[in-house]
């Protein structure tokens, strides 16, 4: 396969030249190279195009007669797994990680578009073609902040390479899919993570020091399946902090336009979907999409322990609740969140699958309120319809 020619002429914008996106943009990468000149149809803010490019990655859409793929997209198959030996460092249990060095040392790929972070930041993303498994270990480790993974594809096709993976979230995997067939590649693998509430460098530093007992010793964080925040630090040690005493009413603007207007929280177009959203505290969700995501997921799945999903409980009054609670931008005493996290954890709270749902529930009625009041013109055609279907449930406030 060749690429065709319409974008050789065309450049990058500089990195701080307006995007075409505007406030929405995520900063993916795209328009940093000369394949801007599809952005206006490949850019999910401007353009959603979930269920066409759904057709052409996974040979259907979603079924909109069936929950599970208004949740989950198109897949093959859902798991929990964790490795049986993780690597050290690595965030969880160095799954992804696992399978890029993999698909580097089998061959089955040239390079790896993966974020490792610049050396005087640890949180700030710095995009690179991993041509080796070290080069991948170096990226270990999600940077919370937005990424231009894109912005390395001119990088790809000054190279040569023909067979890539690339790792990514859903805005930059839609991007990546629209044009796929300019890249002239004879393999493209797509390995996603769920993502959502993306920030800025200053952004993610706001959080950090209104949420932490010591920002500037984290090393990771994650809003996990106990309703708490766990941040790592670098002595090794862990601080939880409850959801439901964050300082909403500090941090509710903090979130990229992007993110709040976001609705691919579980990366739809990617082939293989690994990150914690649909499993038990402590093990990963793999998501199969497709005969490739299959073949990927083959490779380190003798290194893996591995058991089905599960989904208990009644996601829907809580979610009820936390749009009121967003919307107001209400903040719990410590103590009171602490016990009512407790409370959810190990009494009422969704598991599994179920939380995923809540989750999911949770930031697409959020976001569509956040269209609604900030960019009614594009409500329409920027909310796909299964989202459409999810927010349905719910009685969201009328202004």
């Amino acid at each position: 396969m060749t690429a065709t020619a319409p974008h050789e002429k065309a450049r990058g914008l500089k990195p701080s030249s307006p995007r075409p996106a505007k406030a929405l943009c995520s900063e993916c990468g795209l328009c940093d190279t000369y394949y801007i000149h599809y952005v206006k149809e490949a850019c999910a803010f401007l353009n959603q195009q979930v269920a066409e490019l759904e057709e052409e990655a996974h040979g259907r859409s979603r079924d909109l007669a069936k929950e599970d793929d208004w949740y989950f997209g198109v897949h093959q198959e859902m798991m929990m797994a964790r490795k049986q030996e993780p690597i050290e460092g690595a965030q969880w249990t160095g799954i992804v990680s696992s399978l890029a060095c993999e698909m580097l040392t089998q061959g089955l790929v040239e390079g790896v578009v993966c974020v490792q972070n610049t050396p005087e930041d640890r949180f700030q993303p710095m995009p690179v073609i991993a041509r080796t498994p070290e080069e991948v270990l170096a990226a270990r480790v999600n940077k919370p902040t937005l990424s231009p993974n894109l912005s390395v594809l001119e990088q790809v096709a000054k190279s040569g390479m023909k067979r890539l993976l690339v790792i990514g979230v859903g805005c930059q995997i839609q991007a990546l899919r629209a044009v796929e067939k300019e890249l002239g590649l004879e393999k493209l693998y797509v390995l996603g993570t769920p993502c959502v509430d993306n920030v800025t460098r200053s952004g993610l530093q706001k959080f950090l020091d209104t949420t932490s007992r010591s920002p500037e010793t984290v090393v990771h964080y994650e809003f996990m399946q106990d309703f708490r925040v766990h941040f790592k630090h670098e002595d090794g040690s862990e601080e939880t902090v409850p959801f439901f005493g964050l300082k909403t009413n500090q941090l509710k603007d903090v979130f990229a336009p992007s993110c709040m207007s976001c609705f691919d929280y579980v990366n739809s177009l990617s082939d293989l979907v690994v990150g914690y959203m649909g499993a038990t505290f402590g093990w990963q969700w793999i998501v199969v999409r497709n005969d490739t995501g299959r073949e990927m997921l083959d490779l380190v799945k003798d290194q893996l322990n591995v058991q089905p999903v599960i989904s208990k409980g009644d996601r829907k009054a809580a979610v009820q609740q936390s749009i009121q609670a967003y919307d107001q931008a209400v903040t719990l005493p410590m103590w009171v969140a602490k016990l009512l996290g407790i409370v959810i954890d190990k009494f009422i709270g969704p598991k599994g699958l179920e939380y995923a749902r809540f989750s999911i529930d949770s930031h697409f009625t959020r976001n569509y309120l956040y269209v609604k009041r900030n960019y009614p013109e594009k409500l329409a055609a920027h909310v796909p319809e299964f989202a459409k279907k999810i927010v349905s449930q719910y009685k969201l406030p009328k202004k």
